[in-house]
């Protein structure tokens, strides 16, 4: 399955760190990792493609998705998140679930944050998988840029509603709920929790818990790191080893 990475050179530090965590956490995973650049190529490694595309993040996206139908699933993993933990069973039911090929299914998310607990966000379907796994119907693109398989025409469709000219990634929050997501574009959030997310930076400094994260790895520090912002964010919700307690893990940014 092709894993599409948004990110630029800078950044391709996070980008080895994220692909580095699943490695960790999902050793046998199915990504090709479609992972765009503009000067730095890249080394030849197995399960990375490196995809020369413009500076322009709407034209990186869709440089991205070229040559890929929009029927195909695919995985979006921005690298700005990373995998903390995973419900590795539960995550490859999910994709032997999408690989049966339902056209009523578009799109599934594991990761269930504090946002998408609100009705507001859902539309009030459920569709029941395997191994018991319950998934609710999200009503908008609320919550796009946490990891997630969908098939490649929302992603395209997302990304050719936009403008443009794209200023910052940061942008892209509003300019996602202003697209109107058509009825046959139908994205499920599962209804438990079975993954936890880090974000990897916060206002183009590291977060506390990245910081952590690479210093544990046999990665080096990004070659701008110069400080660490006082701040832990953490996405999702998962039961602690060996207890019946769920840790409170939020989203702290919207």
């Amino acid at each position: 399955m092709k894993a599409l990475v948004l990110t630029y050179d800078r950044n391709r530090c996070l980008t080895d760190h994220m692909i580095y965590r699943y490695r960790l956490l999902w050793p046998d995973h199915p990504f090709t990792f479609r992972i765009p650049y503009q000067e730095d190529a890249g080394r030849g490694e197995a399960n990375r493609e490196y995809i020369k595309t413009p500076k322009n993040i709407k034209q990186t996206v869709l440089a991205l998705l070229a040559g890929i139908d929009d029927e195909e699933w695919i995985y979006w993993c921005i690298d700005d998140k990373y995998p903390i933990a995973l419900d590795l069973p539960r995550v490859k039911s999910i994709v032997e679930w999408i690989g049966a090929d339902d056209p009523a299914v578009s799109g599934v998310l594991f990761c269930r944050p504090e946002k998408l607990l609100k009705q507001k966000f859902l539309t009030g379907k459920v569709v029941r998988g395997t191994n018991g796994i319950k998934y609710l119907e999200r009503r908008n693109y609320k919550k796009i840029w946490i990891h997630q398989f969908m098939r490649a025409g929302i992603l395209r469709y997302l990304f050719e509603s936009f403008p443009d000219a794209i200023l910052s990634a940061k942008e892209m929050d509003h300019l996602k709920m202003r697209v109107t997501k058509p009825d046959d574009h139908r994205l499920f959030v599962t209804a438990r929790n079975i993954a936890t997310y880090g974000e990897s930076t916060f206002r183009g400094m590291l977060t506390k818990n990245c910081h952590h994260s690479i210093s544990a790895s046999p990665l080096q520090l990004p070659a701008w790191y110069s400080d660490t912002v006082d701040k832990e964010i953490v996405i999702g919700k998962m039961p602690r080893p060996g207890l019946g307690a769920l840790q409170n893990l939020f989203h702290i940014r919207g």
